[in-house]
């Protein structure tokens, strides 16, 4: 008795699970677009702009041309689109380089999101359209060089002087700074509040030097901010934000679009190893006939293949608004730790190779090594988690 054998598809090495098929066509249309962006405008230059240490301002203005900066956000320009279709931007973004994901992540969902949950009307109709547009670009001022965990600890400081405020202080490793034409700035009042405030480019005392001797994250513009006796008026601060609340409601934003983008370094870096162990020959053979460099691979795949799950899944939930930030930790501990791995695998498949800029693996194991620790340190995120899970405060 004989029973016929389906022929089955060949499996996509990049998509191990069929995780295309879980998208539905407007999500599909979004990636294609973005994944053209960065590969006709972005992988050509990347590496170059890596070495270099810089990212073209036309660069970022290109995404606004697209649509993606604030695509999550509903009115003032914004596109309203999905958190899935969101963070499926910054899979394809971070597949060219964590640089163009985190200009696009700042704009929109720190910057941006701020000032769309917790400005005024008038703010949102002055800025919110032309960020949209990537005719103004923002940046966001809450880490301190002292107080990067434990924002709670800043020194920044806001004082009443009789309709302004006076801001004295200074922010550390701030994208997009140096180029920035606003800065939301987060201070302390001296009735102990939590402010944010709306800084302009060229307002007297403030300034936005650029940090150098970068070896991560080069192609990204990273600042620092020094406010001294900077007067802003009254109309400048965020009158719906008044505690830690607001900071953190935007990082979580942005934590959000992390654990999608790592998932792209990660594929960038797993198909970079794929595409050499086919053609590179030793003992005869390629080095992808050899067991180990299978299981390799297989691992990266299984790693990648799982990671992308996760964030779909995530995404979903933050769509159907059942997303609690714990959610987000777990994803960005679990994503980042697997992309770094993936990376350091990919590094080895390629030998000498792989810590060239030739291939995008070092660039991205580099990139990988901030985002560890920005948007809150994997420790932290740990806790948060574990503190979930017990009910136990691991933080004090």
């Amino acid at each position: 008795m004989s029973h016929a054998v389906s022929q089955l598809p060949a499996l996509d090495p990049l998509d191990v699970l069929d995780i295309d098929a879980l998208l539905d066509d407007e999500e599909r249309a979004i990636r294609d677009t973005v994944s053209q962006f960065v590969r006709e405008q972005v992988l050509p230059e990347v590496g170059d702009w890596f070495e270099r240490g810089v990212l073209p301002l036309e660069v970022i203005r290109e995404l606004g041309k697209l649509g993606l900066f604030g695509m999550h956000l509903e009115g003032y320009g914004c596109a309203g689109a999905s958190a899935v279709a969101y963070g499926i931007t910054c899979l394809e973004l971070e597949a060219g380089d964590t640089g163009i994901r985190s200009a696009c992540s700042v704009q929109g969902s720190l910057a941006m999101f701020a000032i769309w949950k917790w400005g005024s009307e008038e703010q949102k109709q002055r800025w919110l359209p032309p960020m949209a547009a990537g005719d103004s670009i923002g940046c966001f001022g809450l880490t301190e060089p002292d107080a990067g965990s434990d924002p709670g600890a800043m020194r920044t400081h806001a004082r009443r002087d009789g309709t302004d405020w006076i801001l004295n202080g200074t922010k550390m490793w701030i994208t997009n700074g140096t180029i920035a034409d606003v800065a939301i700035v987060w201070a302390r009042t001296d009735e102990g509040e939590i402010r944010g405030f709306v800084v302009e480019k060229g307002t007297p005392g403030f300034s936005a030097p650029e940090i150098h001797r970068k070896l991560s994250l080069r192609a990204s513009v990273t600042s620092e901010l020094v406010l001294q006796d900077v007067r802003v008026p009254e109309e400048s601060m965020l009158p719906g934000a008044s505690t830690l609340r607001g900071p953190l409601s935007c990082l979580n934003e942005a934590r959000y679009g992390i654990v999608w983008g790592v998932v792209g370094a990660g594929r960038a870096c797993f198909e970079a190893a794929l595409e050499y162990a086919k053609e590179r020959i030793v003992f005869g053979k390629p080095i992808s006939g050899y067991q180990l460099t299978q299981q390799k691979l297989a691992e990266m795949a299984l790693e990648l293949g799982r990671a992308h799950l996760v964030s779909l899944h995530i995404g979903r939930m933050k769509d159907a608004g059942t997303l609690r930030p714990e959610h987000v930790s777990l994803g960005k501990m679990g994503n980042v730790r697997g992309a770094l791995e993936v990376a350091r695998s990919a590094r080895t498949i390629l030998g000498a190779n792989g810590i060239t800029l030739e291939y995008p693996v070092i660039r991205h194991a580099n990139n990988l090594e901030s985002v560890l620790t920005y948007e809150g340190t994997h420790e932290v995120h740990t806790l948060v988690l574990g503190s979930a899970l017990t009910g136990e405060n691991a933080f004090r």
